[in-house]
């Protein structure tokens, strides 16, 4: 697996969050790393979705968070994705 993808596009990578978790590959902090990242990804899409900008795709907010309390990170993205 290449990280630098995973952190760029981790769908490109993952099929579900709970597979990031499960991963063997990688360690605890790009686990939470790439989990970040798609909750900043599935936050955006959902402002789309509110303001009817998308193309069909749905969130996968809450199983992110799930995955990411999982793994004992708590708090938002906005630590990793400074405004």
């Amino acid at each position: 697996m290449n990280l630098q993808q995973a952190l760029d596009n981790p769908s490109s990578c993952f099929a579900t969050p709970a597979d990031v978790v499960r991963s063997r590959e990688l360690s605890h902090s790009e686990k939470v790393q790439i989990l970040r990242r798609w909750e900043y990804e599935a936050r955006l899409l959902e402002v789309a979705q509110e303001e009817n900008m998308t193309g069909g795709s749905t969130s996968r907010l809450a199983d992110i968070l799930d995955a990411l309390h999982s793994l004992g990170a708590e708090g938002s993205f906005s630590a990793a994705y400074p405004h």
